[in-house]
Order: C-alpha cells, then sequence, then structure tokens
C-alpha cells in the first residue's frame, strides 16, 4: 500500500510541475537563443587569448568538488571504522586541501585583477 502511495505521489508531482513548467510564460532574449552559452564571443578570432584565472577557478572548483566526493563515504566509515583512524584521515584531508588553498591565496592565484 505504501509503495503504490509513493508511486502515486512521484506522479503527481511531476505532473504538477510539468504543468506549471507549460503555463509559464515564456520570455526568451538573445543570450538564452544564442548556441554559445560559455560566456565567449562565438564570432571573431579564435586565437584569441583567454583568462588564465577563468581556468584556475574552474579547476579549483573541480579540486573542492573532489574533496566533497571524497567526503562522501565518511558516515559509512565511522560505522565500520575506529572513529579516531575516521577522524585522522578527514583531518589529514581537509588540512592539505587548506594548505593548497592559502598557498593559492598567497600566490594571488585567486585575485581576477592583475
Amino acid at each position: 500500500m505504501s509503495l503504490m502511495l509513493l508511486i502515486t505521489m512521484a506522479m503527481a508531482t511531476a505532473t504538477l510541475l510539468y504543468m506549471i513548467n507549460a503555463l509559464m510564460p515564456k520570455k526568451p532574449d538573445i543570450n538564452k537563443l544564442s548556441p554559445y552559452e560559455c560566456g565567449f564571443d562565438p564570432l571573431g578570432n579564435a586565437r584569441s587569448p583567454i583568462s588564465i584565472q577563468f581556468f584556475l577557478v574552474a579547476i579549483l572548483f573541480i579540486l573542492f568538488d573532489l574533496e566533497i566526493i571524497l567526503l562522501l563515504p565518511i558516515p559509512w566509515s565511522l560505522s565500520t571504522n575506529p572513529t579516531s583512524i575516521t577522524t585522522a584521515m578527514i583531518t589529514t584531508l581537509l588540512g592539505i586541501l587548506t594548505l593548497g588553498l592559502v598557498y593559492e591565496w598567497l600566490q594571488g592565484g585567486l585575485e581576477w585583477t592583475e
């Protein structure tokens, strides 16, 4: 009985969201209609220099996104390993990442203006 209720609620939620989206007024602008939404001008010289800070921030985002993935199994590790070992591993990982972030900050790698 509860499975049927769950399926019904999921279908009702999906239908409601679809109907709300279908009834919303659509106001497309020039940026939404453009095939390029990356922030770069699609017309012009393909060899124009791109700011290295853009790529540095993207790499830092990926690094800290991977940190979240590495920290995700902590609750399961706490139930299978001793708490002191898990805490030491977490502290070591966060310490290394914090030192890397502080190093980048002190080197000026997070500055947008030069």
